[in-house]
């Protein structure tokens, strides 16, 4: 049987009483006590309740450590999980596919027509929503524990790591952790592109319309710090529904786009004048790696792999970028 740590050093101790007399031990004690009360000082205190105030400006008290969790937003199951409290799930959205280790948890709709009732039947102590709509205020009038949470930018990814990392531990210690990560992919992500691939416009469709990111989106700050630049200005908001004389006009260097949309570029009026689709500088995603871009929570630091990727291969050669030139950092991180 294997023992303790705290009973092989006690038996230590000992030994060391018998051998050295009583003023030994008193002096081992002290320096137990000391190292215990510095350790037990590195572990962050719970501290509960907490009170976060939500996107729809509700304060929200959550008075105990969640254990039965409902997501309505796949960014939000997926942060849940990235913070290692996946076990606490017992359901989600029908469009969270993230991680593997959700497939057998039961589907209560999304995030704009929930199933009230197979939420409730679940019997949650916390529902985690989205800000669009009244979902959070429909749940909550049935006694539920709602908080809306929905990260649109890379700020707001790290607030709601920091947010949710307070609901379930009482600390946002590891939503800071997490945000550390997720800096430190993308910073990795930024410094895999050679200088020659960067400084070029960037088309990213994100569906049928057609939508695009723009400047003002999660994904057009990625593209930013990868050393690039989204077509669409940021004036236009974050996912606009564009007309497409607009991105002949623009002749983006890279299209980014859905491997089923690809095929049936140079059939859009003007498009195969394109120089990204006559230099087939286009980059085709497949639905998982699409549902990975298009969603602002921990995995961006794979998202901006898939860009890098994208911007390195297919990225016009620039040699009026200075060699070694950098794009902008992140955001920096405050307590």
């Amino acid at each position: 049987m294997k023992r303790s740590l705290f009973a092989i050093v006690f038996d230590v101790m000992v030994v060391r009483l018998v051998r050295s007399g009583t003023r030994w031990w008193w002096r081992s004690c002290a320096r137990w006590v000391g190292v215990s009360a510095l350790a037990a000082s590195m572990v962050p205190a719970l501290a509960f309740p907490v009170v976060v105030t939500d996107d729809q400006g509700r304060q929200v008290n959550v008075m105990a450590a969640p254990q039965r969790i409902v997501t309505l937003l796949p960014s939000l199951a997926e942060t849940v999980c990235e913070l290692g409290h996946c076990p606490r799930l017992v359901g989600v959205d029908r469009f969270t596919q993230w991680p593997a280790s959700i497939a057998r948890l039961p589907r209560v709709g999304g995030g704009l027509d929930p199933d009230i009732e197979a939420i409730v039947a679940l019997r949650p102590d916390l529902v985690l929503t989205s800000g669009s709509g009244r979902v959070a205020q429909r749940l909550q009038a049935l006694g539920l524990t709602v908080i809306a949470l929905e990260p649109r930018t890379l700020a707001d990814t790290r607030r709601v790591l920091k947010e949710v990392s307070r609901v379930l531990t009482g600390s946002d210690r590891d939503g800071t952790l997490a945000w550390v990560r997720l800096e430190t992919g993308v910073g990795n992500a930024a410094q895999s592109i050679p200088p020659r691939s960067r400084g070029g416009t960037v088309y990213f469709e994100v569906g049928s319309g057609p939508y695009a990111a723009g400047e003002a989106s999660f994904i057009g700050e990625l593209i930013a710090r990868l050393g690039a630049r989204s077509i669409v200005p940021a004036a236009l908001g974050p996912f606009p529904k564009i007309n497409p004389e607009f991105v002949v006009r623009a002749d983006p260097g890279v299209i980014l786009i859905a491997a089923d949309q690809a095929a049936g570029l140079a059939s859009r009026p003007g498009w195969a004048g394109l120089r990204a689709v006559r230099e087939a500088r286009v980059c085709a995603f497949s639905p998982a790696e699409g549902d990975v871009l298009v969603r602002a929570g921990p995995r961006l630091a794979e998202a901006a792999r898939l860009l890098a990727s994208c911007l390195a291969s297919k990225a016009p050669t620039l040699p009026t970028v200075a060699p070694g030139a950098m794009p902008p950092a992140m955001p920096a991180l405050r307590p």
